[in-house]
């Protein structure tokens, strides 16, 4: 499906998502020197809840990072609250609108050949203590079918070897399906990498499409318009116009390097480390004052984020048309992003396992545990959810497992099948459903033993009724709590 350009969509990019971030309350500014090696990661990782500015580093650098820091600001980059996003997301899911080619563009205004740029140079940080290096977790890398012509856009480690080298984790999917071609024939695999963009750019990169689809036309689609692309300078690729920083090269065939240990989505460093290819920068264009784009993997920290987002809306899209079509709520990503939770209405017993299956063998290979819960249970709030499994789980009918499936090479609990820079990488382990639903309106006298407490007067509000001194204890309190969706 193909949509109508929305006003303004072409120039929506990093510093309007920073403005917006401001204007809602959501951005930090770090005012004082901060060491991207020794400080910043530490800084990133405490905070998930704001976006931080970093406006005094090394070289006169400034860096954005945590932006989105959590799905409250992925709401905010769609135009959404954040109960409603996965289902707005899911929505776009099918529109694709094909960018346009402009001259030149912002990411233009600054050139640097071979030798006139060092990676060295940039403020990369280093996330975790026992990562290899300073690693680029926010370059977007443009690639091509060297059969076909078709983009790819995805997201990849690149840990800094030296000014104009770095390692690359390519995990077994499409990038790594054009690279195999490129090294079948003994040829290098040119690639574009961008740094620093709106999120939703970010979004479309984690969005899982079919092998050939067009990541860039995804983000259109997220945008509402086409995106504005320019030519590299010396490899055959094209990148978005609006971007902070391109990095022009190519990845050789057949070189293997140690490349890792690195802080990975899962809150492990161990998964994807071994002898991973790398990948050799000629050329570097910017804006001329660039900022940069951090990002801080972790659990439940921005790189989640980026792939929560277009996951949870997938695996809805998926979920919508089980069995004809069922009273679905909401899905989300678990934390380790390895579990996910449906929110739904059953309209038959059983109906919530059938769910539960499907999320399980979805486009993803992520999804090992799988829970369903019923509309009244906050998804957002961890606490409900375990909450559900305690008083809603009868483990011997409600627990099912699934032996010997395959499962996500970067599931560090699962044993490993050959290594990364391999043909063949892969973990095999099992799957996990679990079933916290209720019985189903239809069944109105077994369901009201589920009926949950709720207070008289429930939009009462303690700060209505707190003495003046009491205040800044009541404003502290945080804003989510057990049953608060209910108090509403």
């Amino acid at each position: 499906m193909t949509a109508s350009p929305r006003s303004g969509a072409s120039s929506r990019d990093m510093r309007t998502w920073i403005a917006e971030l401001e204007a809602a309350g959501e951005l930090i500014r770090i005012d004082k020197p901060v060491d991207p090696h020794t400080q910043m990661g530490s800084l990133l990782y405490q905070c998930r809840e704001k976006a931080l500015l970093f406006e005094k580093l090394p070289h006169a650098w400034r860096s954005l990072g945590q932006a989105p820091a959590n799905m409250r600001h992925a709401g905010i980059a769609f135009g959404v609250p954040e109960e409603k996003l996965i289902p707005h997301v899911a929505g776009l899911l099918g529109t694709r609108v094909a960018p346009v080619t402009v001259d030149t563009g912002p990411v233009k205004e600054a050139k640097f050949a071979h030798g006139k740029f060092a990676l060295t140079q940039l403020p990369v940080h280093i996330a975790g203590q026992r990562d290899g290096g300073a690693v680029i977790g926010s370059g977007l890398m443009v690639t091509k079918d060297p059969d076909t012509g078709k983009r790819n856009l995805s997201f990849h480690r690149l840990q800094i070897k030296g000014p104009d080298k770095s390692g690359i984790l390519l995990y077994p999917r499409h990038s790594w399906k054009n690279y195999l071609k490129y090294q079948e024939r003994n040829q290098p695999m040119p690639v574009a990498v961008f740094i620093g963009h709106h999120p939703l750019y970010y979004v479309a990169a984690a969005t899982t499409a079919a092998y050939g689809d067009d990541e860039i036309e995804i983000a259109g689609g997220f945008l509402g318009g086409p995106v504005p692309l320019v030519k590299c300078e010396t490899v055959d690729l094209e990148v978005p116009a609006n971007a902070e920083i391109v990095l022009e090269g190519h990845i050789p065939p057949h070189i293997r390097e140690d490349e890792g240990p690195f802080s990975e989505f899962q809150d492990y460093y161990v998964t994807g480390t071994g002898k991973n290819p790398i990948v050799q920068y000629s050329f570097m264009s910017r804006r001329r004052d660039a900022i940069f784009k951090n990002l801080q993997n972790g659990s439940e920290m921005e790189g989640c984020v980026f792939h929560k987002v277009p996951m949870s809306a997938t695996i809805f899209r998926r979920l919508k048309n089980v069995g004809g079509g069922p009273n679905l709520h909401n899905v989300a990503m678990l934390p380790g992003v390895f579990g996910i939770v449906i929110q739904m209405t059953q309209r038959f017993h059983g109906e919530a396992k059938n769910l539960l299956m499907a999320a399980l063998s979805s486009e993803y290979q992520h999804p090992k545990v799988a829970i369903a819960v019923d509309a009244d249970v906050d998804i957002f709030n961890h606490s409900e959810l375990l909450w559900a499994l305690a008083t809603r789980v009868n483990p011997s009918l409600d627990v099912i497992t699934i032996p010997g499936t395959h499962n996500h090479a970067m599931d560090a609990s699962l044993p490993e099948i050959g290594a990364p820079g391999a043909g063949l990488w892969q973990r095999q382990g099992s799957k996990m459903l679990i079933d916290a639903t209720i019985p189903p309106p239809a069944d109105a006298e077994a369901r009201a033993a589920f009926e949950r407490i709720r207070p008289h007067n429930p939009q009462l509000r303690l700060e209505d009724f707190a003495a003046a001194a009491s205040m800044p204890l009541v404003e502290a309190l945080p804003k989510l709590f057990f049953g608060s969706k209910l108090l509403r």
